[in-house]
Order: C-alpha cells, then structure tokens, then sequence
C-alpha cells in the first residue's frame, strides 16, 4: 500500500517518543528532525484517514511529540534533476511493507522502577540505573538494563585507557559487560522473549566482539520488526563494508529502507545512487534538513563544490545554530580556500557549542588553512578527545602533522583512522603520500592503490600512483601511463594528466600520441586562459612535430604563437619558421623538376 505523508507523520511522532522513552536520543532526534521535514499538505488531512493499520494511530496517539515547524518551511527547495521522484513515490514504483508499532509494556508493576531507573540513566549513573531493575521482566526495563550495563562498561572501558595510554593512546582495554550481556541477550532471542531494542543492543554486542555476520544478521531483524531506530539502520551500515553484503541484506521494504540505502551508497562511495535516492526523498520530505545535508555531503564528494556550498550556506540560513554536517562544509571552504567564509563558520560554531567534536574540527580547519599547523593539531586532539573514534579529525590531523614534517605522527594518525574505517581513502592516500615522501615508491604505490580502489573518480589519486610509477626506482612508464589514463577519464582539474601523458609518450617515442595529448592539454589550457611553461612547451613539440610529418601551416602557426613569448622557446620557433620557408621554397623548383623529366 502506498504511504502517505501523514502516515509519515503519526510513524515518526511514535517513533520519536519511543526511542526518547529508551534513552536512544540520536535516533529520536533523528525521528523528531524528519518529522519536520515533511512539507505540509496544502489542505489539511482528515485525521480519520490513514493508510496504515489502525495500531499505528493508537500506539502514536499515547503522546505526541510537541516540535514547532519552521512558519511557511524554508524558501530554498532542492532543485530535483529530471526523472527524480515526486512527492509520495515509493522508490521503484514498488509499495512498501506496513510495519506495525509495537505496543509498549503495560507497567501497572514496576512502572515507579522503571521512572527511577530512567532517571538514573539521564543523570549517567548507569550502575544505579541497572541495579534498580534487577529482576524485572518488561521488555522496556530488560533493555533498559542491559543497555545501562553496555554504557557502563564503555564507560570504563575509556576510563582504562585514558588511565593506561592516555586521551589519544591505544589500549586494548575492553568492555567487561560484553559477556554476560551476550549470554542473556542470547538467551532472549532463542526464546522469543525479545524486542527490537534488545536486538539491537545483540547485534552491538556481537559487533564489539568481533561476530560481524551474526551481528549482521540479528540488527537486520532489529529493523524488520521496529524500523525507525536509525541508531540500528547506523550500527547495520557500519557492517556493510561491500556492495555485495549491502545487495544481500533481507531488509523489509518499508520506507525507511530508503533512507538506509542511501546512506549506505554515500558510505560506500557510490555517489549517483546515493544522489538519486535521495532527491526521490525529497518529494516527501522536502523540508529536510537532514536530506539537505547529506545531498550537499554527496555534492562535495562528487568535487561539485559550487552546488554543495549553496546547499550549507541555505542550511545554515535556515537553522543558524546547526552543528552537524558542518564538518564537512568546513572541509569544502577549506578545498575552496575561502578564508572569510571558514572563519565565519568556525566563529559561529564556537559560539553555538564549542565543545563538540564536529566544532574542533571547524576551528582546526580555520587554523590550517591561516597556516597554522600547531594550533591546528591542538583542536584536532580536543575533537579525538570528545570523541576518540572521531575518523574525520585523526585523517587531518595526519595532514597537518605532514606539513609539520613529523612523519611517525604523521603515520600513527593515518593508521588510527583505517583502524576505525577502512573504506576511508583519504587516509590511505596520505599514508601513500608520507611514503612517497620518505623515497619509499613501492609502499607508497600500494597505500595509492588501497586509496584508487575506494575512491575510483578521483583524478588525484591517479595522479600521485602514476608519479609513483615515474619514480628513479620505479621507472615504470606504461603503468605510469595507465594512471595518467584514468585520471584524464575523471576530470583532472589540475590538468596534470594530459601533460604527463604527452611526456611519457614522447620518451617512448610514440610522438603521434603526444601530439594528441599536448593538442588536448593546449585546447584545455585555452579554455581556461591559463599561460606558462606547459602551455609554450606544448606549442614547441607540435611546431616541431607538425613540421617533421610535412603539415607545414600547422607548423607556422604554432612557431608564430610561440614569438610571443620571450626565452629560448622563441629562438628556437625562429629557426623552425626559417626551415619552414627553405623547405617551402624548395617545394615548387621540385615540382618543376618532375614535369620536365
């Protein structure tokens, strides 16, 4: 059956509430943002009409969440590009599985415990909130319990190694809940007597123990029963580390499945997917600010910064004290090197909260782009500091520790950020870079392929393999060639591809396909008003080319471009044009020659 934006609505008012009651607070944030990211209907609804069984109405009617719409929603609306979905499509025409919202506990025993303990868990004094539920048999207090217990031991467990190693040091301190947890969560699911939360919190457990299929397995059934648990949808997607698992995954084909898979494409580097998704979810939810963002996230990864930065600085309009997702708009001022704008941005963020990870990193990234380094590896380890799997802040910090020439430092933050996340390429490529740095090619090369691999549309990281392949050690040419290749397939900025393609060819004497590429190179350069040595430089081997296969004119006009410029370059054009002018001289006593024999 198809849904209905208000079936969206009394879902997510539900779903909210639930996940507050449950101490899941990112996910009913989550919920509650989406929630008023729906557009209002022009006409306002009867409440009798829904689409979905009545349970649903019912379990939301208990208590709603009270949450002000923006008046009139924003005026900026995501230009949706063509064949994108209107309001109300379900992806691929397909309709989508009612799930229905399971009744809550009736506490007519133990509901005073249960206030209790959940008082205890806001105050973060888990042990006390655990203690208070023991033996208590509701769905609710069991998860409750278990999952004070889990924080509790997390908590220890950071307490441990910053006691052993430091705030930023390794330890292989563990969390000592996970085994008893295990057992009776187990326990549970064998007999049935288990929710979707407690499923979650399984399939959690059986992550940080290292059972990535089982965990796998038991968070797909968190969702199937209880879809709008995005932390679940969060702790799922970290596990699907291939196209291939994503595409086996038996997920139920309700809405929320969508917002998944898009999620899982933007992490899985597969941007148009992610991007098609996406705008299909806004004919619904239009006034997201969550699909806003992440529409701009995959905007910058697709190097398409000018769309991206429209979309922050909407978002930022509407929502002035936003924090999340600026991170990645810092990182998208910084590749643009707009100074004013990124030290706007980090003074706004300090003021909003500057005590959040995302807002060290702002600030980080303010510093580094003014050139201070020192300052800049000093907000980075606040940011690891609140958040030690912060993947984001060790990647550049490794940067900054690159242009402070301290490699070992430099090293351990790459490798801290592909112990957290493999898939991430840019820790990869800076590990290539520090290799690379230190004359160590055949290291570098194999870090610049992890980094290709995950990232295959990124002309720069083509670029640094193929130098790798130049290198005195290496002197592999054709590989270098094969790099080079890719690279000008995917929008080389840096125009460095077509140049070094016409080089190598040149060495190999393969002088018809440097031709090309040097015409390539010096059309682009055209187009982009850009002069220097490249430019002169591929005048002079087309004049000299042009002449040796006898395309005489060609010859003149490359050799007559390059007398505006001063240097060898011009003398030598000089000494073409007059071998141009003796040969065509030459040309016509030749002629002559023939018809009288």
């Amino acid at each position: 059956m198809a849904s209905s934006k208000e079936t969206y609505r009394v879902e997510l008012r539900a779903a909210a509430r639930q996940l507050g009651e449950r101490g899941l607070y990112s996910a009913a944030k989550w919920a509650a943002e989406l929630l008023v990211g729906i557009e209002p209907d022009a006409t306002p609804a009867p409440s009798s009409v829904m689409d979905t069984p009545s349970s649903s109405g019912s379990a939301a009617s208990g208590g709603r969440l009270l949450h002000l719409h923006r008046s009139g929603g924003s005026s900026f609306r995501r230009r949706l590009r063509p064949g994108a979905a209107e309001a109300g499509t379900p992806l691929g025409g397909v309709s989508y599985v009612s799930t229905p919202i399971p009744d809550d506990d009736a506490f007519d025993v133990g509901v005073d415990r249960y206030l209790l303990a959940k008082t205890y868990f806001d105050c973060r004094e888990y042990r006390r909130a655990a203690h208070v539920l023991r033996g208590q048999t509701g769905r609710k207090a069991v998860f409750l319990r278990c999952y004070a217990l889990y924080t509790a031991g997390e908590k220890r467990k950071e307490e441990e190694t910053v006691e052993l190693e430091g705030s930023l040091g390794k330890s292989n301190a563990v969390n000592q809940e996970l085994v008893a947890l295990e057992r009776e969560l187990a326990t549970h699911r064998r007999t049935g007597a288990i929710d979707s939360f407690c499923l979650y919190l399984y399939g959690i457990v059986l992550r940080d123990k290292g059972s990535e299929a089982l965990a796998r397995t038991v968070l797909v059934e968190s969702v199937n029963s209880y879809p709008w648990n995005w932390s679940a949808w969060l702790e799922l997607q970290s596990l699907c580390t291939s196209s291939d698992i994503l595409n086996n995954l038996n997920i139920k084909n309700h809405w929320m499945k969508d917002f998944f898979l898009a999620s899982a494409h933007l992490e899985l580097k597969m941007h148009e997917e992610a991007l098609k998704r996406y705008e299909r979810l806004m004919g619904v939810f239009r006034c997201s600010d969550y699909i806003q963002a992440q529409i701009a996230t995959v905007q910058y990864s697709m190097r398409d910064l000018d769309e991206a930065d429209m979309i922050f600085e909407e978002l930022l309009r509407t929502d002035p004290f936003r924090v999340d997702s600026m991170d990645v708009y810092s990182n998208l001022l910084y590749a643009k090197e707009s100074s004013t704008a990124l030290s706007f941005l980090a003074h706004r963020v300090f003021l909003t909260d500057k005590y959040r990870p995302e807002s060290c990193c702002i600030i980080a990234n303010y510093y580094s782009l003014k050139g201070q380094h020192e300052k800049s590896v000093l907000y980075f380890q606040r940011a690891l500091k609140l958040n030690r799997k912060y993947l984001s802040a060790w990647t550049l910090m490794g940067h900054e520790f690159v242009e402070l020439k301290n490699t070992p430092a430099a090293i351990d933050a790459y490798r801290r950020a592909v112990d957290i996340n493999p898939r991430d390429y840019r820790a990869w490529y800076g590990l290539g870079q520090i290799y690379e740095m230190m004359g160590m090619p055949f290291y570098a090369v194999y870090y610049f392929r992890k980094s290709s691999y995950l990232q295959p549309n990124d002309a720069r990281l083509w670029n640094a393999m193929a130098q790798c392949y130049e290198s005195d050690q290496l002197q592999m040419i054709e590989e270098a060639i094969k790099c080079y290749e890719r690279s000008a397939n995917n929008n080389d900025t840096e125009g460095i591809a077509l140049h070094q393609l016409a080089k190598l060819h040149g060495m190999l004497g393969q002088s018809e396909e440097a031709a090309f590429y040097y015409k390539k190179d010096l059309e682009r350069m055209e187009v982009e008003e850009r002069q220097g040595q490249n430019f002169v430089e591929a005048l002079l081997f087309l004049a000299k080319h042009c002449k040796s296969i006898g395309r005489f004119e060609e010859a003149e006009h490359y050799c007559t471009r390059l007398l505006d410029y001063t240097g060898p370059e011009r003398e030598t054009a000089k000494s073409i044009l007059q071998g141009l002018k003796r040969a065509q001289s030459v040309l016509p006593l030749m002629d002559i020659d023939h018809f009288a024999m």
